[in-house]
């Protein structure tokens, strides 16, 4: 891919992602698909109910078509590109029903746990019955060093945990406005260079088009913003984002240019077991994000502070790589 056909790909999913916001927002509106906050959240964030969810539709829509288009355009239409898309549409719809269930049925709790893991766990074991269908190694490489450890047919265990556990970081991620917007905009983009050193213009496309679809959906979603993606979309990005790693096979460079996901999951982590076997909490709240509200810091000054982190995360891994 040059430099013109990577901005194209990047200014259509914005340009595709801003006009489905301009539709697809106030039809929520309409039918009424209002987030429901949860009480023991920090109250400012009560004044946030009611406001649209499951936006994941904006940004998904855009990725899914600009990236077919562009991808046959182009002429980098692969079973990589299937396998990404597969990801993303099939996490988002287990997000689109969970979001269904306690926005339209008014169930709180939406699916169990268990039975998001379990379609992601199928959705995981398609994927990887794809890949092997072609030349597929399952090796995983620590970064910026020659050293690859075959993993063999426990990949497949591997690739479950990775898209399930991405998938969930990013969930988890998802409290404030924008924060995961930003941080995906970075990451995803960082990823699509990556992809682009080792020739895979396929995923690149792929990775530059999440990237400007976010930058169209954050038009909607900074603070204060005007619909939330709801597990629609941040289950989608999170399984997406673990499947490019896997593609361009630097799943471990992920825990780096993902910091920003590790680090909330782990403060959930944390947070759990400290209670469970002292009873005390590490931190006032967690996720991390709202430990840091309840210390004092605005709403805005967080999500700027982690955009800063993820940026920091993606720069240095990929100077490292292009210098």
């Amino acid at each position: 891919m040059t430099l013109a056909m990577t901005f194209t790909v990047i200014a259509v999913a914005f340009i595709l992602s801003a006009i489905s916001g301009f539709g697809i927002i106030p039809a929520l509106r309409r039918m009424k698909f209002g987030q429901s906050i949860r009480e023991e959240g920090p109250k400012a964030h009560q004044k946030k109910a009611g406001t649209p969810t499951m936006g994941g539709l904006i940004f998904l829509t855009s990725i899914v078509f600009s990236t077919l288009f562009l991808s046959y355009i182009f002429g980098v239409m692969t079973t990589q590109t299937i396998v990404l898309l597969l990801v993303l549409i099939g996490f988002g719809i287990i997000g689109f029903i969970d979001d269904f269930i306690i926005v339209v049925l008014k169930r709180n709790l939406g699916l169990t746990s268990l039975q998001k893991l379990i379609g992601q766990i199928v959705v995981a074991i398609l994927v990887f019955f794809l890949l092997k269908m072609g030349p597929f190694e399952t090796t995983v490489a620590i970064p910026f060093l020659d050293i690859k450890f075959d993993l063999g047919i426990f990949y497949v265990a591997f690739l479950i945990f990775w898209l399930v556990g991405f998938s969930n970081a990013v969930n988890i991620t998802d409290g404030l406005d924008g924060l995961v917007a930003g941080t995906s905009t970075v990451a995803f983009g960082g990823l699509g260079v990556f992809a682009l050193q080792y020739g895979q213009d396929d995923v690149a496309l792929f990775s530059f088009a999440v990237a400007g679809a976010m930058l169209g959906f954050l038009l909607f979603n900074m603070k204060p913003a005007k619909v939330f993606m709801g597990d629609t979309g941040s289950l989608a990005l999170g399984g997406a984002i673990a499947m490019i790693s896997v593609l361009i096979k630097q799943e471990l460079l992920l825990l780096i240019i993902g910091i920003v996901y590790v680090v909330e999951t782990l403060s959930v982590i944390i947070q759990v077991i400290s209670f469970k076997l002292t009873g005390k909490r590490v931190f006032k709240m967690s996720p991390i994000h709202h430990h840091f509200e309840l210390s004092g810091w605005s709403e805005w000054k967080v999500v700027i502070v982690f955009w800063s982190v993820a940026f920091v995360a993606v720069l240095v891994p990929v100077l490292m790589e292009v210098m």
